[in-house]
């Protein structure tokens, strides 16, 4: 292999990337704009779940249950209903997202111990909201119901039942903040769309135009061809990634409690895997429309099996399994371990031994797919 013609290939490869303006706006704008705004946006917190409260007992348990409610910073009461049924049409108009009930004789069935029972409807449609918004809710009623019971209950001076006092503290995340959560993983799938993109559409654009019959005349081995499309698109790679990981700190704070090095060598086998399945899929296709939809399908494949938006433990287990096969979700976890944990090199060990079996496989396959005449 000779070092020289792959060289002349790097130089001729980065020439003809800044050559076109198109390619410098979607390395540097689309990473800082998406980065920017994608990590304000997927923020699994729910907040302000708007309810309607029907308070039919009008007690002074009934209001400072609702004054309860009011108060929580994650709840809003938005109507105060005079019916259970008023209180389902606000939901049908999506206006509302709980209507809970508080029926007649709610505070003389609690003085008298007689267990009233409270009715919730929640607005469903949307699962993530209404799971998290009727936790909340129960929340709420559990300590105001704790609080009246310990009210009425005569206790001695000295409280012959024991109690469990529990303490718990978040660790790596102690501030329980999602940008830091979705930073790293959303900055993993920026570096893989913009280095899966440019190196599929690359090799592909020669074929539409021409200049791919030159090299093919040529003396250059298939290999040196291949590594001097991959390294350009490697180094840039790097570039973006660098660029993430400074507006992760200027614009968010975020800092890797581990080391940045650990992230960068891990970075440099995921890119090598990367490109060459990028590299692998481009030299069956013929036009950049082919490559452009087939890099679609796999990057959204990537995406939702990556563990990002969905857990991994939340997956069915034929899905759970496939994500050992995915070099996006074996990434997210190493960047979120170097980050979040301070993980180091010995703790990273087995996902690196899995790209390292992804980018042997992927590169020779690339280079043994490529076919000098077509």
């Amino acid at each position: 292999m000779k070092v020289r013609v792959i060289m002349a290939m790097i130089r001729k490869e980065f020439a003809q990337f800044f050559r076109d303006p198109a390619n410098i706006r979607m390395l540097i704008v689309m990473p800082v704009v998406q980065l920017l705004l994608l990590p304000l946006a997927a923020d699994y917190e729910v907040k302000s779940v708007r309810v309607c409260i029907v308070d039919s007992d009008h007690s002074p348990l009934s209001h400072e249950l609702t004054a309860k409610i009011a108060a929580n910073p994650h709840m809003h009461v938005g109507c105060k209903a005079e019916s259970f049924e008023q209180a389902l049409e606000g939901m049908e108009r999506d206006e509302i997202d709980i209507a809970l009930l508080i029926p007649a004789h709610f505070e003389r069935d609690l003085v008298r111990n007689q267990n009233p029972v409270l009715s919730a409807s929640v607005h469903a449609v949307n699962g993530q909201r209404a799971s998290v918004g009727s936790q909340y809710l129960l929340q709420i009623l559990a300590d105001f119901n704790n609080k009246v019971r310990m009210n009425w209950l005569q206790l001695p001076k000295f409280n012959p039942v024991p109690l469990v006092d529990i303490t718990h503290t978040y660790l790596y995340n102690p501030r329980m903040d999602y940008p830091s959560y979705m930073v790293p993983g959303i900055l993993v799938i920026l570096l893989t769309m913009v280095g899966f993109s440019l190196a599929s559409m690359n090799l592909v654009r020669e074929k539409e135009i021409g200049t791919i019959e030159q090299i093919n005349v040529s003396p250059v081995r298939k290999s040196e061809f291949i590594l001097g499309k991959l390294i350009p698109f490697w180094i840039l790679g790097l570039v973006v990634l660098t660029l993430g990981l400074g507006i992760a700190a200027v614009f968010y704070g975020i800092y890797p409690r581990g080391s940045v090095g650990t992230i960068y060598a891990f970075a440099s086998l995921y890119l090598l895997a990367i490109l060459g399945l990028a590299l692998l899929l481009s030299a069956f296709a013929q036009t950049q429309q082919q490559v452009m939809l087939v890099s679609y399908f796999v990057m959204m494949i990537f995406i939702l099996l990556s563990g990002l938006y969905t857990s991994v433990e939340s997956m069915p287990p034929w899905a759970q399994m496939t994500t050992h096969l995915n070099p996006v979700a074996h990434f997210i976890v190493v960047i979120r371990m170097v980050v979040l944990k301070g993980s180091t090199l010995s703790d990273i060990l087995p996902h690196v031994g899995a790209m390292a079996a992804m980018a042997g496989i992927l590169l020779p396959l690339a280079i043994w797919s490529y076919r000098k005449h077509f």
